[in-house]
């Protein structure tokens, strides 16, 4: 048995696995796309935990649970004769295809920025009306002003420069300190946002992903504030009793443990 064969029987018992459960498990018969959404959102989240933390067996495990729910979605739309999992993959199949004239056709891209202003004008042919359609309601914030952001760039509204976006930045900066000053609370979240928006861009920029950037940021943050929890409880301390001063020193200490 080839390499191939052997990934497709696997995938073939999966299936068969999700056929014998919805028939005889009373939790997966219940379950409707609806009762799914918030655990597949949930998996996600944790896959990209686990991909921030470079943890590859956790990775592994998390791709399954994933694959799990697309079954399980697949074998739902079969039930209603909608679709089944031959044609989710179709599907995919054929916009991949039709999505990369570059590898499948004749059209020449050779650089990554060719790739997705090509991809861009391609959903437009496809009848979308605005490059900006793609991008998921659903989506938190700040992954979304990235891929709005992503999406303005491939039809060419973008910064020469990174530093103009930088200069930008500190100019949303600069209005949003005036309007502290005025203490007008509308507008102090507007210029808030701008800021976010612009710092947002610039990370685009600098080759960062700002997503991942603030989730390490935060990971660091509740390792070093544990840390200080912990050591203080060590030496018979409690934070609601300490001075800042005092927290700092525990505080400096994490540094060492948690760059």
């Amino acid at each position: 048995m080839t390499k191939r064969e052997s990934q497709l029987k696997a995938f073939g018992e999966l299936l068969d696995i999700m056929d014998e459960l919805r028939e005889k498990c009373p939790w997966d018969k219940k379950q409707t796309m609806n009762s799914l959404r918030h655990l597949t959102i949930e998996e996600t989240y944790e896959l990209g935990d686990a991909i921030l933390d470079n943890d590859l067996p956790e990775i592994q495990k998390e791709l399954g649970d994933l694959l799990l729910h697309i079954v399980f979605y697949a074998k739902i739309g079969s039930e209603t004769n909608d679709f089944d999992i031959k044609d989710v993959i179709d599907r995919i199949n054929e916009k991949l295809i039709s999505r990369h004239p570059h590898v499948f056709g004749d059209v020449v891209a050779d650089t990554e920025e060719q790739v997705a202003k090509n991809w861009e004008q391609l959903k437009l042919k496809e009848g979308k009306k605005s490059i900006l359609e793609g991008v998921p309601k659903s989506l938190p914030a700040l992954v979304k002003a990235s891929r709005i952001q992503d999406k303005a760039a491939s039809a060419g509204f973008d910064w020469d420069r990174s530093e103009q976006v930088f200069e930008k930045v500190q100019e949303e900066i600069q209005e949003l300190h005036q309007e502290v000053k005025l203490s007008d609370q509308t507008r102090i979240e507007a210029e808030f946002g701008d800021v976010l928006f612009s710092l947002i861009n610039y990370a685009r920029f600098i080759n960062v992903d700002p997503e991942s950037a603030l989730e390490r940021t935060n990971k660091k943050f509740i390792q070093r504030f544990q840390y200080l929890e912990t050591e203080a409880k060590k030496n018979g301390e409690s934070l609601k009793d300490m001075t800042l001063a005092q927290m700092d020193v525990y505080w400096n200490q994490s540094k060492d443990h948690f760059k």
